[in-house]
């Protein structure tokens, strides 16, 4: 693939790396895991798979030898050679067509995969792109125009002509809507008052214009804050992680976010709604609700469960081995 624009922000992305945080590197990964793996499954691939990730803008892409692609996640108005098509669709293209996305009309994010998988080489164990340091994706970068995407090769003419065009229902992704955020509360949450922990459940909160792949700032119409002045030795932080500064407005680290953090964590982002926050942006609404790590742990058993079952209908739907999910 040729890319002919880059959208606003355009990185190749798969599930992150693990296991180096305690080294000071970022897990970095895809914003919305569940958006990429429902994308990699249209596509034919295993959860896993490295997929573009394209935020708020889209790019447009020109099909150099005959390829499945498939995207899921942020409808951005995808066009195949000024064709519209539906959102979340999984498509054969062949060589010469051009594939394009516009502005997100819901959602913030969306990921484009290739059968196969693009074939970027893996940096301690992910294709990830980590863009502070860096590293990962293509050449550490954010993608840009004249860009050839390397792509696996798994695709035969045979397979392309038996291969059928499906999309899935809408409300698949219903998710990217819900204002709710989740979470249990974090190592420091005893710091804040009953009062301030009162305020920041019932309060509303506006996603600032300075959040990013590292964190998500937060606009609440009243700050909280701590019940005393405490000396806080800098600790372990991970995606989820709901800060709360000096000024009494929230951060909620992301993927991209530093292991290390020296600002009292009220809560914790439970890991099925990680992909609702990556589904909004700037000026979105969010509000907050407690929940035990037992309720936690069954809404990521009951999230599993169903995308299981999705993967079974797509693959029947393509008539094909998809392979392992990861």
């Amino acid at each position: 693939m040729i890319l002919l624009k880059p959208g606003m922000l355009s990185v190749i992305q798969d599930q992150g790396r693990t296991g180096y945080r305690s080294s000071g590197v970022a897990k970095s990964g895809a914003m919305d895991e569940l958006a990429m793996g429902i994308a990699n499954f249209l596509a034919g691939n295993s959860r896993n798979e490295a997929v573009m990730e394209m935020t708020i803008k889209g790019a447009a892409l020109e099909i150099v030898k005959t390829a499945r692609v498939a995207f899921f996640g942020a409808d951005m108005k995808p066009e195949l050679n000024s064709r519209r098509l539906p959102p979340n669709c999984s498509i054969a293209v062949k060589k010469g067509d051009i594939l394009a996305f516009g502005y997100a009309q819901t959602g913030c994010r969306c990921y484009l995969a290739v059968q196969g998988g693009f074939d970027v080489k893996p940096v301690l164990g992910s294709r990830s792109t980590h863009l502070q340091a860096k590293f990962g994706g293509l050449e550490g970068r954010v993608l840009k125009k004249g860009d050839h995407l390397p792509v696996k090769p798994c695709f035969s003419k045979e397979h392309r002509d038996r291969s059928p065009t499906i999309w899935l229902n809408p409300g698949v992704s219903s998710y990217f809507t819900r204002e709710t955020i989740r979470f249990i509360p974090g190592r420091q949450y005893s710091w804040f008052s009953e009062e301030a922990r009162q305020l920041f459940l019932k309060q509303g909160y506006t996603l600032s214009p300075d959040s990013n792949r590292m964190g998500y700032r937060l606009e609440g119409e009243w700050p909280i804050m701590i019940k005393e002045k405490k000396e806080m030795i800098t600790e372990g932080a991970a995606p989820g992680s709901i800060q709360v500064p000096g000024s009494g407005q929230p951060i909620i680290l992301m993927t991209d976010s530093q292991p290390t953090g020296g600002y009292p964590k009220i809560g914790e982002v439970i890991s099925v709604d990680l992909p609702v926050l990556a589904q909004k942006k700037p000026g979105d609404r969010i509000h907050f609700e407690t929940v035990t790590i037992k309720e936690a742990q069954k809404l990521y058993a009951e999230r599993e469960k169903k995308i299981s079952v999705l993967h079974k209908m797509i693959q029947e739907k393509l008539g094909e081995s998809f392979g392992e999910d990861d």
